[in-house]
C-alpha cells in the first residue's frame, strides 16, 4: 500500500504476543514479534493511531536509515547523508539516545556525540543555522541502534514513554506502570464481560486500565502531546480524524469495576485519578482491608492485583501471602484471581494451586503473574502447593 513504511513498537518482556495482537486488530501489516518489540507496516495515520490506541506499547519508532558501519567516519558520513532539515526545523531542540551491542564501538556516548556532530553539520550546510541539543526535554528524539556492524537510525514518534497516559496525577508508594497494568489484565483474559475487582488498588492504575479496556477507550486519550507533533510532516487534521474515529468505537460496559485499599490516602488518590480518566461512572473505590472482605457480587468475579512484594512496603511475606490464600479460599468462590509478585518464595505460602504462571518483569524485578481458580463449590485442585 502506498505511503506505508516499517515501524517498531517497543514493549515489556512477555508482552510481545499481546502487542502483536493489538497491532493486527488495529490494521497493521506484516506484524513480526521480536524481543521486547514488535515490527509492523503502516502509514502516517496508522502511526498516530498506534500511539493513541496501543495499550502495551512503550514507544513507536520510525526507522529512517539503515546501514553498515565499520568505523567512526562511516557512522558520521551515513548520519550526515540523512536529510535532517526535511524532518524537523532548525528551531527545534533534539537529543540522541544510543543503544548498542557492537564490536566496532565501545562507548554509546561517543556514538551519540558523533551523530550529533553530523546532524548539526548537515543543518549548517543547508540552512546556515543549527538546532540546539536538549537532553532533558527535546522537541525531537532520535534513536541510534547498533548491533554488531548494523546501524539503524530512528525517530521516536512518542516522546515520553506511552505508559505516561496522562490520567495519573497522584500515586502511592509503589505505583504500577500503566503499560504493565494493561498487559497483566490482557494476559488474564478479561474482556469486560464479568465484574472486576482489584482488592489492593493503590492509586487505581489497574482499575483505570480495566475500565478503558472494558469501554474500548483509546489508551492515551488523556495524553496531551507526542513527539510526532513537532515533526515537519505533522498533519493536525489527520490526527484529529484518527482521534475522533477511535472515540467513535467506544462501547458501554454493564458490569462493575471495584477497588479496595485499606489506606485512606490511597483511596483518595485512586478516586482522583479515576475522575481525571472520566471513569467514575464505571469504577467504585472503597476503604476496605481485603483480608476482612467477602466477594461483593454473586456472579462470576475477575480479580487482578499487585500485592506488596516486601521490596518497598515492609511486610512478613509468609504471613501476608498466607492470608491472601486464606481469604480467597474462604470468601471468594467463583473467582478467577490473578496476582503479580517478584517474591517467588512468598507465592509458595499462598497455599493454592496455580492454574497459570506467566513470567513478566515489574521494572527490573523478575516476577510471576499467577492465576488461582476459586470454584463456586468444593472441587479437587482448589488447594495445594
Amino acid at each position: 500500500m502506498a505511503g506505508n513504511y516499517r515501524m517498531l513498537a517497543k514493549t515489556l518482556f512477555g508482552f510481545e504476543p499481546l502487542l502483536a495482537k493489538e497491532l493486527r486488530n488495529l490494521g497493521a501489516g506484516n506484524v513480526q514479534e521480536g524481543v521486547r518489540n514488535v515490527s509492523f507496516d503502516g502509514d502516517l495515520g496508522f502511526m498516530y493511531k498506534a500511539n493513541l490506541c496501543l495499550r502495551t506499547a512503550l514507544k513507536i519508532m520510525k526507522p529512517i536509515s539503515r546501514f553498515k558501519v565499520s568505523h567512526e567516519k562511516e557512522l558520521y558520513r551515513n548520519v550526515y547523508a540523512i536529510d535532517w532539515p526535511q524532518l524537523f526545523g532548525k528551531d527545534k531542540t533534539f537529543a540522541i539516545d544510543t543503544t548498542m551491542s557492537s564490536d566496532v564501538f565501545r562507548n554509546s556516548m561517543f556514538v551519540s556525540q558523533r551523530a550529533k556532530d553530523a546532524i548539526v553539520d548537515k543543518f549548517r550546510e543547508v540552512t546556515r543555522e543549527r538546532p540546539n541539543v536538549d537532553s532533558h526535554d527535546p522537541d525531537v528524539r532520535i534513536n541510534i541502534h547498533l548491533y554488531r556492524n548494523n546501524c539503524t537510525v530512528s525517530l521516536d514518534s512518542s516522546g515520553t514513554s506511552l505508559h505516561q497516559r496522562g490520567y495519573r496525577i497522584t500515586t502511592n508508594i509503589a505505583p504500577i506502570n500503566e503499560v504493565l497494568a494493561a498487559g497483566l489484565i490482557m494476559h488474564s483474559g478479561w474482556d469486560g464481560q464479568t465484574d472486576f475487582l482489584d482488592p489492593m488498588c493503590g492509586s487505581g492504575t489497574i482499575l483505570i486500565e480495566a475500565g478503558m479496556i472494558a469501554c474500548n477507550i483509546p489508551a492515551n486519550i488523556n495524553r496531551e502531546s507526542y513527539a510526532f507533533m513537532r515533526w515537519n510532516d505533522y498533519d493536525a487534521e489527520l490526527h484529529e480524524k484518527i482521534v475522533n474515529a477511535s472515540l467513535n468505537k467506544t462501547r458501554e460496559f454493564h458490569h462493575k469495576i471495584i477497588g479496595y485499599d485499606k489506606a485512606p490516602s490511597a483511596v483518595r488518590k485512586a478516586q482522583e485519578n479515576v475522575e481525571i480518566a472520566n471513569l467514575e461512572d464505571y469504577i467504585s473505590i472503597e476503604r476496605k482491608d481485603f483480608f476482612r472482605t467477602e466477594k461483593p457480587v454473586d456472579s462470576k468475579l475477575h480479580m487482578v492485583f499487585n500485592p506488596p512484594y516486601g521490596e518497598r512496603l515492609q511486610i512478613d511475606p509468609e504471613v501476608f501471602y498466607g492470608k491472601i490464600g486464606d481469604t480467597l479460599k474462604q470468601a471468594y468462590p467463583g473467582t478467577d484471581a490473578w496476582l503479580i509478585s517478584s517474591n517467588l518464595d512468598a507465592l509458595k505460602h499462598v497455599g493454592l494451586k496455580t492454574s497459570r504462571r506467566i513470567k513478566v518483569f515489574n521494572g527490573k524485578l523478575e516476577s510471576r503473574l499467577v492465576m488461582y481458580e476459586m470454584y463456586a463449590g468444593s472441587k479437587k485442585g482448589n488447594t495445594g502447593a
